[in-house]
């Protein structure tokens, strides 16, 4: 399933899942050079920090600390004294000093030089890497952990470096540890059930709100309960993947990234699966009753399983459409077929 997904379609697939469409013909992916994705990262990234050292990387007020003859912002008078820098006629002083030593550049020249060591990368894709991590001059690497992403804040005026992040993040959440010391390999994140299944979901989802004239979110729905609150505090949340809404026609969608849209538990043919068709009707149900939308309809998205898939049928009065998206095609393709999951039913 996943495996066959072109590079080209990963990278605009990732493009929307980050809401970062802007970026997308910013970089050729299609070329015979792209062809894996150590290359893809290597691309994106010196590509990207490319552009950002055009315009001038991101700087920031840091502390600057020093020894020194001219006295400027705040000195320390305790530390002057235990130093006895003052009979140099020296100070230790405290200053703000405007800086490209701050998180995002050291995230960006940590992943960078990360790649520079990638026996896996064509020559050209590393002469690039090393270019780039050289015009990074001085700014000292970092240890990249998973909770160092939530640091990063990004405003309007450094806005560019949100894909550079985002890219950042999934090569260093697709990296495993190897026998060799300080080594390691990227993990095929595709193959990646969890990862994928929620990019998956939000590149629907951005798709949508950017080329249908829906309003789309992704709300959650209540369960027509009673009882103590102490047992209500224990039904679980409806989180819905998709919900499409018009004054004409409402729709939620669900997304299913999963390897097996049927089912076949030992009988002779295939069937659809149960859980999810029970899921979807649930959603159905109470979005009729919450929602007042009478005639809301159901989706079922799965990525191709080998062959595509339509199905168009009525399921507790209301519409339900069990449908695959080829995600090895032409993204033109990709871009219709989503389109058409949209048209009303005649």
């Amino acid at each position: 399933m996943a495996g066959a997904i072109p590079i080209q379609n990963i990278y605009y697939l990732l493009c929307y899942a980050w809401d970062q469409l802007a970026e997308a013909d910013e970089i050729d992916v299609a070329s015979d050079e792209c062809h894996s994705l150590d290359e893809l990262f290597a691309r994106v990234l010196s590509n990207g920090t490319q552009q950002l050292i055009k315009r001038g990387l991101d700087r920031d007020y840091r502390l600057h600390r020093e020894e020194t003859a001219s006295l400027k912002g705040r000195f320390d008078l305790s530390a002057s004294m235990a130093k006895q820098t003052w009979r140099q006629g020296r100070m230790v002083c405290e200053f703000d000093e405007l800086s490209h030593d701050i998180l995002h550049n050291r995230i960006l020249k940590t992943t960078i030089s990360l790649l520079a060591a990638n026996p896996h990368l064509r020559t050209q894709s590393l002469a690039l890497i090393h270019h780039q991590e050289k015009l990074l001059g001085q700014i000292p690497p970092i240890r990249i952990t998973s909770r160092l992403f939530r640091n990063v804040r990004l405003h309007r005026n450094n806005r560019q470096y949100r894909f550079l992040m985002n890219v950042c993040e999934l090569i260093h959440d697709s990296l495993l540890p190897t026998e060799e010391k300080g080594d390691s390999r990227f993990r095929d994140f595709i193959r990646e059930k969890k990862t994928m299944a929620s990019l998956f979901e939000k590149f629907i989802r951005n798709f949508y709100a950017q080329h249908s004239s829906f309003a789309v979110s992704a709300p959650h729905l209540h369960w027509c309960t009673e009882g103590t609150p102490e047992s209500l505090a224990l039904v679980p949340r409806m989180e819905t993947d998709v919900v499409l809404y018009s004054s004409e026609q409402q729709i939620v969608l669900d997304c299913k990234f999963y390897k097996d849209a049927f089912k076949a538990k030992g009988e002779a043919r295939a069937r659809f699966n149960s859980n999810h068709l029970y899921q979807i009707t649930a959603y159905l149900r109470n979005a009729r009753r919450e929602k007042e939308w009478p005639k809301v309809e159901g989706i079922l998205l799965y990525p191709a399983v080998g062959h595509d898939f339509y199905h168009d049928l009525q399921l507790d009065g209301s519409r339900l459409q069990i449908a695959s998206i080829n995600l090895d095609q032409d993204w033109q393709n990709i871009h219709r077929r989503l389109l058409s999951l949209l048209a009303p039913s005649d």
